[in-house]
């Protein structure tokens, strides 16, 4: 038996597939999906602006982490950036998988985590924070090979944070000393979280990208400009020109490949 064979499963019999068609109905079929999915990329940019407008909350207590090296405070997560996503994983006594796994969730959660330094090129840090002793989460990131900072909660900061019984994102940003609370992503909103677009999109000051819908003042850059390779950021601080010359051309053909569809459609 072919190895296809073995991995057939039985085909497709059964199923209520959808209808095989032409080449040509097949692209008619993709342009009027293309308007349904064009309409909720809008959305979700229109999402993001109205959440880069959210009310800020002051965080008024010294909610205090165990880290690698001691004792840290949530300013001390920041590493300096403006900018922090905290998420709450479950990986403590008590939790399924303890004390070889974390949550299934939360662990599927963590293996989509993109590389961080992209968001920390947008003065961005993420975090993950559990109950769990250090030397445990230290073990386990081994173990699964994630390399996001992980700190130990020890006081009421996941109770005060809607975060204590589910996991969640918040994302907070600092002026100066001062913290605020921006944000909270949980539930189904989890689900996608991973991709350095996804975790932008959530922060107050989003992509920084000039296209943004962002409020007067807020920090924006030419669009694709700052990408780079994650090894590369520090040596190559401002964009290069080759690179711009680039995203310029990928542009102006993604503004002739919308016209053509607007024109389809």
């Amino acid at each position: 038996m072919s190895k296809s064979a073995e991995n057939d499963h039985g085909g497709l019999a059964g199923m209520q597939t959808p209808p095989v068609v032409s080449r040509g109905a097949w692209e008619a079929a993709r342009l009027e999906l293309l308007v349904k999915e064009k309409a909720q990329v809008r959305a979700r940019d229109a999402l993001a602006a109205e959440r880069r407008r959210m009310p800020w909350m002051a965080v008024e207590k010294p909610y205090v982490f165990e880290g690698p090296n001691g004792k840290v405070s949530l300013l001390d997560l920041f590493e300096g950036r403006r900018q922090l996503i905290i998420y709450r994983a479950f990986f403590e006594p008590g939790v399924f998988g303890w004390p070889d796994h974390g949550c299934r969730g939360c662990s599927l959660g963590a293996d989509q985590v993109s590389h961080l330094s992209h968001l920390n090129q947008r003065d961005t840090t993420l975090a993950y924070a559990s109950r769990a002793p250090q030397a445990d989460i230290a073990r386990l990131k081994a173990r699964m090979e994630w390399e996001m900072p992980w700190y130990t909660i020890t006081d009421s900061f996941d109770a005060d944070f809607g975060v204590a019984e589910w996991h969640g994102h918040n994302v907070f940003i600092r002026d100066g000393e001062r913290i605020f609370r921006t944000c909270l992503v949980n539930s189904r909103g989890d689900e996608s979280m991973g991709t350095v677009w996804s975790y932008l999109d959530i922060t107050p000051f989003g992509r920084q990208e000039l296209w943004e819908d962002s409020p007067k003042g807020y920090p924006q850059g030419p669009t694709y400009k700052w990408w780079n390779w994650h090894d590369n950021y520090e040596v190559e601080t401002a964009p290069n020109a080759k690179w711009a010359a680039v995203t310029d051309a990928g542009e102006a053909a993604f503004r002739k490949i919308a016209e053509q569809e607007r024109k389809a459609t």
